[in-house]
């Protein structure tokens, strides 16, 4: 060991400096809580559970994943065990015993709403980005739109009815039932219906994402309102931490999850989305065998809000992905929508699939007064989760589907995804049961040229730091600075551009220091 630290010793500090700014260095921040779909389905109804090389194998409910965890708090809020987040638990905002149009607000109003909001003894409450509230989405839900009743009792919301109470349309006020639309602080970058402003909004009653114009609906004169859920704690959630691996696949660290770094190129169905995936494994894609089609969550947790077609002329992604350019209804260049694993159940059948737009989510919207021009526009924005018959032919829809006129096409586009850790399949889930030490594990793989991973397991959330240093003492670089939710988590260091020799990562939670030594060997 000696001999060996004297030959890698040197370490020449200036080249260090100069390479520090292109390292790729990622920390696990935030799990993506599992859709809870169980029900397995064809294009039209539930099946019982496909085998291996069968049709419809390999959609949500094959993917156990991260299993919700919810705790009532007794005081008026849920605690996510899972994200570490905790919620507001009833959307009563006014207190009366009833949910209804008066517990609504503006988006403006509820943004602004958080910095007086208090429950439970906290004053650091937030209205949720549209990342934070799609982490509640249940896809154990049904859509309901089409249901001409009044009555609730029997509809099943997208959202655990265990833990959180659900808010539907207030009829008694004009309302539809499917108008449970929730607030955001996530402002499209591009404008819909033709220039209104828009906010991204969640509706657990009818399961998608949308649009919603920020100010007045036509024909009205206040701005239009949802209702509202605050919510605290980490606020690392949503923050993606993209490295490209160089051999076509891009790591998200902050999820665990590795993406295909290039997409389909071609659109197909969602019966052929899933044999896509089985195929590809078979070919062994990219060296590994375990990719799946990414359930509608996953899917959702890739896309980038600050981008837009309209304002980047680019898909709502982060540009280190590649997008193939279609050419949309209306003849113009846009960005494909992909499809998920999920199924959008509705209370009839499980014919529709979730899939999310990172084009523009376009609709032929009719004009809200006479003659009623019918307009191909941006409805929903890019970002929005809507649903397509899985099957069928897009023909059969000529002016799209739903009040708002959807584009159907049928055939989306698709990237696959797989566990960074997972190396046996579909249904690993290594990190489900939570750690109960603070720990630091030796790296793999140690020696390692140029990168390696380290694993590292905090019992309960916290403010951590983790740097590297040499044999002289000195602090090379710092890998990770900030707060971090329990659980197991990784870090990549790459080293590319140090020199050969063995360092030290050390680990600091509080007054606890945690070090382990490395070998770089070049």
């Amino acid at each position: 060991m000696k001999k060996l630290f004297r030959e890698f010793q040197p370490v020449v500090l200036s080249l260090l400096l100069l390479l520090m700014g292109s390292q790729s260095i990622l920390a696990q921040s935030y799990k993506i809580v599992d859709t809870g779909q169980a029900t397995f389905y064809n294009n039209q109804s539930a099946i019982s559970a496909p085998q291996p090389g069968e049709s419809f194998y390999g959609q949500d409910a094959s993917i156990s994943g991260h299993q919700p965890d919810y705790t009532d708090n007794g005081d008026g809020t849920v605690t996510d065990n899972v994200t570490g987040l905790m919620w507001q638990q009833s959307t009563d905002l006014n207190g009366d015993g009833i949910t209804n149009v008066t517990d609504k607000r503006s988006q403006a109003e509820a943004e602004a709403g958080a910095d007086t909001f208090r429950l439970a003894g906290y004053d650091d409450w937030r209205l949720p980005s549209i990342k934070e509230a799609y982490s509640l989405f249940m896809f154990s839900g049904e859509d309901p739109s089409g249901y001409e009743g009044t009555d609730t009792e029997g509809l099943i919301p997208f959202v655990d009815t265990n833990y959180f109470d659900v808010a539907y349309g207030d009829t008694d006020a004009g309302e539809r039932i499917i108008d449970g639309q929730y607030a955001s602080t996530t402002l499209y970058v591009g404008t819909t219906m033709g220039g209104d402003a828009t906010m991204f909004g969640v509706n657990f009653v009818d399961g998608r994402i949308k649009g919603y114009p920020t100010g007045p609906m036509p024909g009205q004169t206040e701005d239009k309102q949802f209702y509202v859920l605050y919510v605290r704690g980490n606020e690392l959630y949503g923050q993606n931490e993209f490295a490209d691996n160089g051999n076509n696949t891009v790591s998200d660290v902050a999820t665990g999850l590795m993406w295909m770094q290039d997409d389909s190129q071609i659109g197909m169905d969602w019966e052929a989305a899933l044999t896509w995936a089985q195929a590809k494994n078979a070919e062994s894609y990219l060296g590994y065998n375990d990719w799946r089609l990414p359930n509608a969550k996953e899917l959702h947790s890739i896309l980038d809000y600050t981008r837009s077609p309209q304002t980047t002329n680019s898909a709502s992604i982060d540009p280190i992905f590649s997008c193939t350019t279609i050419t949309d209804e209306g003849g113009d260049p846009n960005y494909a929508s992909y499809w998920s694993s999920s199924t959008h159940a509705n209370m009839n059948n499980g014919a529709w699939g979730a899939y999310v737009c990172f084009g523009e989510a376009l609709g032929f919207m009719a004009d809200p007064f006479p003659p009623f021009n019918v307009s191909l526009l941006d409805v929903h924005g890019a970002g929005a989760q809507r649903s397509d018959p899985k099957a069928g032919s897009a023909e059969d829809y000529p002016q799209g589907h739903g009040p708002q006129g959807d584009v159907i096409r049928i055939d989306n586009f698709v990237r696959l995804v797989r566990d960074i850790q997972s190396s046996t399949g579909l249904n690993d889930d290594l990190d489900n049961e939570s750690p109960k030490s603070f720990s630091l594990e030796q790296n793999y793989p140690n020696p390692f040229n140029p990168s390696t991973t380290l694993e590292y397991s905090l019992s309960e959330p916290g403010y951590i730091r983790i740097a590297i240093y040499n044999t002289l003492g000195q602090e090379v670089t710092q890998l990770y600075q900030g707060l971090q939710i329990p659980g197991r988590h990784q870090i990549l260091f790459n080293a590319e551009g140090f020199s050969s020799g063995i360092y030290l990562v050390v680990l600091e939670r509080e007054s606890t220091q945690l070090k382990q030594k490395i070998l770089l060997l070049k």
